[in-house]
Formats: C-alpha cells, structure tokens, sequence
C-alpha cells in the first residue's frame, strides 16, 4: 500500500511553523503497514491544492491532506474538495450539534456564524467526527485513490488518525508487513563505516534488506528496512544480517534500539537503572539540560543544573577550591572534577556531568586554547575526567560537547556496576 501525506500552509513553507504533523502522521502509517512514498507541503491555495491532488490521483492507495479546515475565509479545503469530487457544500446537522455543544461549553458563548460554517461539508464525504475540535476530518475515495482531509491543529489531528483514520485503514486496505530495526554504532564516521561493512551491505539487497546511514554527531544510526507478507520470517532476517554486523563491527557497535539519538538511549538507561543525574555546565550554557528536559518523563531522572558560566559562581554555587583554579586553569579536567562533584552534592544524584572550556572566539578566564573543552562525571563509586580539543567555531564546539557527554554517559551507564 503506497500512501502520500500533504500539508497545507504558507506557514509552513516560510518557516514560521515547524511542520511536526507528516512525522507524526507518517509513523503512525509505517507501524501499520503502509508505505510512505512521498511529503509535500504546499500552499494554502486552491489551484495548488487541486494540483496536488490531480498528480497523487491512481498513484497513490492513500493521500492524507493536513490543514485548510479552519473556520477562517483562508481555509480553502472543503471548497477545494467540493470542487475535485464534484460535490457541493451541505449543513451536516450531526456535526452542527456537535461544534454547538463545544462552542457552548468551552467558550461559553453561543455559536456564531463562522463556527456553523464549519459544519458545512461535501455531501459525498465520509465524516471522520472530531470529539476534541470543532473541525471534522473529510474522507473521499475516487477511482484507485483515498483522499483523507484532516484539521492541521495536532493534538486534532492526532485524535483523527487514532480514533477515525488508522482503523478505517486496517478495514478497508491490505496491509503490507513491515520491519524496521535501527542499530547505533559509536566511534567511527560514516564513510569509514561504509567502506568497512561495504561486502555485508551488499549482501542485504539479495534478501530484500534496505540499509539506511542516519549520521549524527556522535554516532551513526543504520537502519534495516524489510517489506514483505510474513512477518515473522523478515524480522528473523533482518536480526540475522544484524549478528553478522555486529562480528564485524565489534567496537563500535552498540546494539539494536527504537531511541532516535544517543541522548534518549541515556535517558532509557537511565530510568531502566532508576538513577538521577544533575549537570554543572560552564562553556555548554545549559545545552545539556535543556536536551534532558525535552523528552517526556525527565522529570523522574534529572533533578537539576547549574549553569556556572562565571568563574566566581563555580566556587560559589559548587565549591570549586579557587587554589584548584589558579593552579590548574579553569578549563582544566580538575576543576571539571570538583564541579561534577559540587552538583552530585548540591542536587543528591546518583550522577553529575560538568564541563568547563574555550568554546571561542575568546578565551575567556583561561588561557587554554579555544576549542579545548574538559568534561567530568561522579558517580557514587568515581569521578572521571577527559579533555578534548574541538576545534571551531563556537558553535561546533558547544554541540560536539553535548555529543560527547552523551557517548560517555552512555558508556558509564553500560557497566551499571561502576554507577
């Protein structure tokens, strides 16, 4: 089943909002059996939304639109689809009721014209009712291709395609079997990787096996993907090529996992291993923290930060001893040591990470070279420390060091014995 996804706004085409309902939209798609072959977004104009429309038309099983279904003169959608299918606008009295009851109760005020537009929908649509907004979801189906309109407001739209889209799909579509299984390897660059497991990747096409380079700072994800009927037979495949990866890679191979970066791999070890962590970050600003507080559940694991930016505020907020300081710099792995130990004590964590460096252009109150950054993590049993030299610029320095604090983390957390 090939399926493509259209998001409808000028917003999105000019940056002002960050298009997050394809992602959403697409998983929900790919975990059931649907293959993705195409995103788009578009403007929110007629002519390009019938153009659209017209070119998925009997290429595509599925074409799930996002967007356009507000109740302001902008939203063109309905009209577009009205008009693609043939069809006229008429008051679907069931939804009327509806937006009624949501706008009184909500809002508390009664229902204005521009809400009881959105009850008009095309006569020939299957309604898709929306509990939690006041704008339903459209399906149509003409010739090879299901058309599926939904509202571009996201926790609207995921409520549609979990309670109205997704088992529409399961009734009335076969469903491919899809396996996909992500590996994190460390320690090497992609190109090398490449070149190292290049007979191994070659091997995968013979088997129907897709392989997929997902490099970020610090790792490189690869990613097998199988389509097939069975199941069971393309998972046990895909796990096989796996073992003989990881003979190959040995070293830099660090196992099979559904998080999408490093830093969620620590924070699963970490509530796996129900311990907490806090961070004493100078040159890093708080980059580390704010990483750690963007995954849902932190809360449980990190107790705390301290952003000690100045020299002052590490003696005075985690104890640093100034004579470490003068003799050693303040971009050095002992001072990086006394702060991880300072934030261990301050916020009563299993773990704490510091780094203290010369992210540029100047050298701040240190004359080590800029690039050079000194890291730290106490535990209950050590502290370690390591020094790194990242070259420039500042920003390259600051995200490579965030990079590495996740890699040694997850090291550390690897041998819980040592925590």
């Amino acid at each position: 089943m090939k399926a493509a996804i259209v998001t409808i706004g000028d917003e999105l085409l000019i940056g002002q909002v960050i298009d997050t309902n394809s992602v959403f939209i697409g998983q929900q798609l790919e975990a059931i059996g649907c293959s993705i072959v195409e995103k788009v977004a578009i403007s929110d104009s007629e002519d390009a939304i019938l153009e659209v429309m017209k070119r998925f038309q009997n290429q595509m099983d599925l074409v799930v639109i996002t967007g356009g279904l507000g109740p302001t003169k902008d939203d063109l959608t309905k009209k577009t689809f009205a008009r693609y299918f043939n069809d006229s606008l008429e008051l679907n009295h069931e939804v009327l009721e509806h937006v009624k009851k949501l706008v009184e109760r909500i809002y508390q005020r009664p229902i204005s014209e521009v809400n009881i537009q959105q009850a008009y929908l095309p006569s020939k649509c299957k309604v898709l009712f929306n509990d939690v907004g006041t704008a339903p979801g459209m399906l149509f189906k003409k010739e090879e291709t299901t058309y599926v309109s939904l509202p571009g407001v996201p926790f609207e739209m995921k409520y549609l395609v979990t309670n109205g889209l997704l088992p529409y799909i399961k009734n009335n579509f076969h469903l491919n079997a899809i396996v996909h299984t992500t590996v994190l390897t460390v320690g090497i660059g992609e190109s090398l990787l490449s070149e190292t497991i290049a007979l191994w990747e070659n091997s995968l096409s013979s088997i129907g096996i897709r392989l997929f380079y997902l490099p970020q700072p610090g790792l490189v994800r690869l990613r097998l993907s199988a389509i097939g009927t069975d199941k069971v037979q393309l998972t046990k495949q895909v796990h096989d090529k796996i073992e003989e990866l990881k003979q190959l890679i040995p070293e830099n191979y660090i196992g099979i996992s559904a998080a999408d970066s490093l830093m969620e791999e620590v924070s699963n070890l970490l509530k796996l291993n129900q311990l907490t962590i806090s961070t004493a970050e100078s040159c890093t600003g708080g980059s580390i923290a704010k990483e750690l507080t963007s995954l849902e559940g932190s809360s449980v694991y990190f107790k705390g930060s301290a952003v000690t930016y100045a020299t002052e505020s590490k003696v005075e907020l985690l104890g640093v001893q100034p004579k470490t300081i003068e003799q050693y710099s303040v971009v050095s792995e002992e001072v990086a040591r006394e702060m991880a130990i300072g934030a261990k004590e301050l916020f009563q964590t299993d773990l704490a990470v510091a780094t203290t460096g010369n992210a540029g252009p100047l050298k701040g109150d240190s004359d080590k070279k800029v690039g050079t950054v000194c890291i730290a993590i106490a535990t209950n049993n050590e502290v370690l420390s390591f020094t790194f030299d990242f070259g420039q610029p500042r920003s390259k320095v600051i995200d490579a060091t965030v990079s590495k604090v996740w890699f040694l983390l997850y090291k550390q957390l690897s041998f819980k014995e040592r925590v």
